[in-house]
């Protein structure tokens, strides 16, 4: 009988693993048949949903191939961690073996991505890239996305800093043959990242023991899982440098597939006068502006004509101010989706419509001249600009009417032009502390894919609580900051926001006002007010706290810690969420909007201020009865408590 299991839900620095024994452990819970039901139930505790059939299908048959494989190495001593997730995000190893290198006698940490493939062939003229039958897209070659799975924990584990000849990857194919596979080898292979079939079992068993002896890995694992865990490069902190200088994200798994489908494009375009759109969709936080940024960059750096744009101004002015800092010619590649009216067919390379949910009917408003409001789509003028446009989006951030960007809208508009239209869909989450758990019960928490709110159980990676009163709130950010922490507060649109500061003012307008509490909203304009940040730059100048965002500044950014007021717009009532339309203040909803579209739209607001914290989000709501739900829904022990401040 193996011993008792040593099941970690939530390891030292919030790193979340569903199981860690010795192999000879494991090799006796699988003969035993209780391994897949550990699994499981933590999975569910973990994750906040049942395992999908491809987790259970390779628990069942690609974890005794590994298990199998090391105890015949004689390494039946060595650690396995299974479902490894990589900090702070919502990817996972399917297993990292921890033990002690046979020659140096130090850690030596092994990452095995998993495959029950029997048959894969590269993309044509691009071997980064892999198709199975199975699969309806291409996927990364396994060489490349455990590459990458390295690349990422070297940069964010602090336990491999100090060796980082410590760490190894491979792929184990293990039901494949040479044969069926022989295409992916025309990636390079290295320490980091290399293959092995099911036929090169005994090259496998020689590259484990070149890598681990025969001695327990209990120590090894344990330092691993010590690591002090970095913080997140967050995506304004490292713009500058990731255009003009040199690559700053490390892009793992389905964010490299879309990065490589778009890089393939432009050099199909290159050859053979060749167009295709590539749409990129995924939640928030889930690296679609890492992705369009990183493309930037190289593409930049390439000398390849390319241009960002987006529907929002704060995203686009604050890109220009910060990765622009002092070279104008870098400003000059963001734009607005508008800019395109004119632009002649296939004018640019490369077009990166970030945040393209916001897309609209047409570009034109009350500015456009007479001769530029064809009436064309506006989707259907960006597709034009260039030989490959790009779209990133996530229909649930849709705020405002008239806003149209959907995978279904983009790929009608592709089909008619006759072009083909690549769909890469990202379901990794790096905001929010990588919990994909916290994304999916805000989802279900405002019942927008028809769910129900029920209760948050802490997956250590996110922190989520509940403040009584704005003030408890302001109060506990403030604290955070003074940990050397960001924090922002916002609310949804339920307070009049004064425009016009009055001369001579001393202070901004407080029109937030709840109670006692009273706040002003972020300045409107592109101008500091009174020691205020501009509108564009509220959610990265520290100056910020000071004033309540919007989610027309908060939406595309994100800060350490997020304080989010639910106001009277939403709130709770008895068995669901009620949306009171004449709560809003915001001038963008008219008569015309129907209550349909206006309680789609307030609902998808909320969703966008609650994502955005990269550590934790406090929640307050005007409304006693709905603080009440939100309170019965998170834990007990995630209510706000202040800290003393020294």
């Amino acid at each position: 009988m193996p011993p008792p299991a040593r099941v970690f839900f939530v390891l030292p620095g919030g790193i979340p693993l569903l199981f860690r024994e010795s192999a000879s452990s494991v090799a006796a819970r699988i003969l035993e048949g209780s391994l897949a039901l550990h699994l499981s139930e933590n999975f569910r505790h973990l994750h906040g949903r049942s395992a999908g059939q491809s987790e259970e299908r390779s628990w069942a048959r690609s974890l005794p191939a590994l298990v199998n494989a090391l105890t015949e190495a004689g390494l039946g001593d060595v650690e396995v961690l299974i479902e490894y997730s990589l900090p702070l995000t919502s990817k996972r190893a399917d297993a990292v073996l921890a033990g002690v290198h046979p020659v140096t006698g130090e850690p030596s940490y092994v990452i095995v991505e998993l495959k029950q493939w029997s048959e894969a062939y590269p993309v044509e003229d691009e071997p980064l890239l892999c198709r199975i039958d199975a699969y309806r897209d291409a996927v990364l070659n396994p060489i490349e996305q455990v590459r990458g799975y390295c690349e990422y924990l070297m940069a964010f584990n602090g336990a491999l800093e100090r060796m980082p000849e410590a760490l190894a990857g491979v792929a184990f194919l293990h039901n494949a043959t040479e044969n069926r596979i022989a295409g992916l080898r025309d990636v390079k292979e290295d320490q980091q990242g290399r293959m092995y079939t099911g036929e090169q079992r005994g090259a496998f068993l020689d590259f484990l023991r070149s890598r681990l002896a025969a001695k327990p890995g209990a120590h090894a694992a344990d330092a691993l899982i010590a690591g002090r865990i970095r913080p997140s490069k967050q995506l304004m902190a490292l713009a500058a440098a990731e255009i003009r200088d040199r690559e700053q994200f490390v892009l793992i798994a389905e964010q490299r597939v879309a990065y490589e489908q778009v890089m393939s494009a432009v050099r199909k375009a290159k050859r053979s006068n060749h167009k295709q759109v590539v749409v990129v969709t995924g939640g928030p936080g889930s690296g679609k502006s890492v992705v369009a940024l990183s493309l930037l960059g190289e593409l930049y750096r390439q000398g390849v004509t390319a241009l960002h744009a987006t529907g929002s101004a704060s995203f686009t002015k604050t890109m220009r101010k910060i990765a622009g800092a002092r070279k104008p010619v870098v400003q000059k590649l963001f734009m607005y989706f508008n800019s395109f009216t004119a632009a002649e067919p296939n004018d640019i390379d490369v077009l990166l419509c970030d945040e393209a949910h916001r897309l609209r009917k047409t570009s034109a408003n009350r500015y456009t001249r007479a001769e530029n409001r064809t009436g064309r789509p506006q989707v259907a003028e960006l597709i034009d600009a260039a030989r490959v446009p790009v779209f990133l989006l996530d229909q649930h951030q849709v705020v405002r009417p008239g806003e149209m960007g959907t995978k279904e809208e983009i790929q009608r508009a592709a089909t008619e032009q006759g072009l083909e239209c690549t769909v890469v869909e990202l379901d990794g989450q790096f905001r929010c502390g990588g919990s994909d758990a916290y994304e999916k019960w805000v989802v279900d928490l405002l019942g927008l894919d028809g769910g129900t709110p029920h209760a948050w159980e802490p997956d250590g990676k996110l922190q989520l609580r509940t403040a009584e009163n704005p003030q408890e709130m302001e109060d506990f950010l403030v604290a955070r900051r003074a940990e050397g922490y960001g924090a922002r507060i916002s609310a949804g649109y339920c307070w009049k926001w004064t425009r016009e500061i009055p001369s001579g003012a001393t202070e901004l307008p407080t029109d937030v006002v709840i109670g006692q509490w009273a706040k002003p909203w972020n300045v409107y304009g592109d101008r500091a007010v009174l020691g205020a940040p501009p509108s564009p730059l509220w959610a990265n100048d520290p100056a910020g706290f000071g004033q309540v965002g919007c989610v027309y500044t908060a939406q595309g950014f994100e800060y350490d810690w997020s304080g989010v007021i639910i106001g009277p717009d939403l709130v709770w009532r008895t068995d669901r969420w009620v949306v009171d339309r004449t709560a809003s203040k915001d001038p963008i909803f008219t008569k015309a909007t129907t209550d349909d579209e206006i309680h789609r739209l307030i609902r998808n607001t909320y969703k966008v201020l609650l994502t955005r914290g990269m550590v934790g989000t406090v929640i307050y709501s005007t409304d006693q009865e709905t603080r009440d739900k939100l309170r019965s829904l998170v834990h007990p022990e995630s209510g706000v408590k202040v800290p003393a401040l020294v």
